[in-house]
């Protein structure tokens, strides 16, 4: 898979993950197992990545005596998953095309 659609598409299941509700790190990692692994070292550039562009909000609470990173989508971020959406559907009637059975050619 190209390496930047890989990416974009990392980004679009961290913001999904935090989307209903406000996330760490390792939450973030257990929520998203069921549908695509991801490990620390690949998770928290994403988050880091994703606050700079204002898509994550980030704040630090203590959990058991030690701080922990909590992580809140933003209203852009929202929005940059519905923007995904459409971009997905494109993507979809696009692969629906180049795979589409040929009956001409029977």
């Amino acid at each position: 898979m190209d390496i930047q659609l890989k990416r974009g598409l990392l980004d679009i299941c961290v913001l999904a993950a935090i989307k209903d509700n406000d996330s760490y790190g390792y939450q973030i990692i257990k929520d998203m197992k069921p549908y695509i692994e991801i490990s620390e070292s690949t998770l928290y550039p994403i988050l880091r990545r994703l606050e700079a562009a204002e898509l994550l909000t980030v704040r630090s609470a203590e959990h058991n005596g030690r701080l922990r990173k909590y992580y809140r989508i933003t209203k852009t971020g929202l929005e940059r998953i519905e923007a995904f959406k459409d971009e997905w559907r494109e993507i979809m009637s696009i692969y629906k095309f180049v795979v589409r059975e040929d009956g001409k050619n029977e």
